[in-house]
């Protein structure tokens, strides 16, 4: 299979997510911005809608929507779908946790990335909706979790990773989020994250 992706985006969960599970997979970047991908092909051809992620399945058939891919992900790849035969609530659990991280965390932190410039009043209200977000996301945490769905890394704590480490590029501290700093920093040393962060050419 193939994943088109660019680096740091959201496309990394799945990448993080191939190389968890050591299959055999193929990496094209694109550059969103000029809509070609690294081999000069129009992107347009694969994605239409033009962001990242896609995956090019081995049967040539392309999925695209990072929720979908990594729930495919769940389902398809081995060792990832540690709870869903013997806790059935767990594949529902799963998407609860793609949507929030999708829909409202992720969408969080659009505007820092949206190349806009704000007027103060808009910077506060972008931050506090941030740190809303992020307070939500620590309250996931509870109880001293070292993942999101127990006791298993799963394919929404490799999402979560890729979304809370936006804020090294932004410039916001997760120090008054204890639960959540360990949590990053817990996932930053797993050997996928930091040979995924290597091949995006954003770790030494």
């Amino acid at each position: 299979m193939k994943l088109f992706y660019k680096p740091g985006a959201c496309s990394m969960a799945a990448h993080i997510l191939l190389n968890e599970t050591n299959v055999s997979y193929q990496l094209e970047k694109v550059d969103t911005a000029k809509g070609t991908t690294e081999t000069g092909e129009a992107y347009a051809n694969t994605n239409p809608r033009g962001y990242v992620p896609a995956l090019k399945l081995d049967t040539g058939q392309v999925l695209t929507e990072n929720v979908a891919i990594l729930h495919w992900m769940s389902e398809q790849l081995p060792g990832l779908q540690a709870g869903h035969t013997d806790q059935p609530l767990q594949r529902f659990r799963q998407l609860e946790l793609l949507s929030f991280l999708s829909s409202e965390l992720h969408k969080a932190f659009s505007p820092y990335f949206s190349g806009k410039t704000f007027s103060e009043e808009e910077q506060a209200t972008n931050s506090a909706k941030l740190q809303a977000k992020l307070g939500q996301f620590n309250a996931l945490l509870a109880g001293g979790k070292t993942y999101l769905l127990g006791d298993a890394f799963s394919v929404v704590d490799a999402y979560a990773f890729v979304i809370l480490n936006w804020t090294n590029f932004i410039g916001v501290s997760l120090t008054d989020l204890p639960e959540t700093q360990a949590y990053v920093s817990h996932l930053a040393a797993r050997p996928s994250t930091r040979k995924t962060l290597q091949e995006e050419g954003l770790a030494a």
